[in-house]
């Protein structure tokens, strides 16, 4: 397992019934653990999204077909589906074109039809 610590702050007052309570401007000292003992890994270089109002979906997969020019037919093995809220799915968005934008500043642009 992996930890890291976050700052957000100060320890919480504590609330009669023993329930921590926020002061406004006040934050907390937090911990955060990873639990990577069933944590997969996979590789992908195919990704199509779908969406409703409920959910993100994410398909990840692997093109199989090794002669695009002599094929018709792209043929691709999905391998993985992710599901996210549509909050979860902004916050991957927020954070992905973050490191995008640290990756082209580091090894220059990539040029990717839409």
């Amino acid at each position: 397992m992996a930890e890291a610590s976050t700052s957000e702050g100060t320890e919480p007052s504590r609330a009669v019934n023993g329930d921590a309570t926020r002061r406004p401007g006040q934050v907390r000292e937090a911990q955060l653990q990873w639990d990577d003992r069933k944590m997969a890994t996979s590789f992908a270089n195919v990704v199509n999204i779908q969406s409703t109002r409920e959910q993100v979906d994410l398909f990840f997969g692997t093109n199989q077909t090794w002669n695009i020019a002599s094929e018709k037919t792209l043929s691709i093995e999905l391998s993985n589906r992710v599901i996210l809220s549509p909050f979860a799915a902004k916050r991957l968005s927020v954070a992905l074109a973050g490191v995008m934008r640290e990756y082209e500043a580091r090894y220059g642009a990539l040029d990717v039809e839409r």
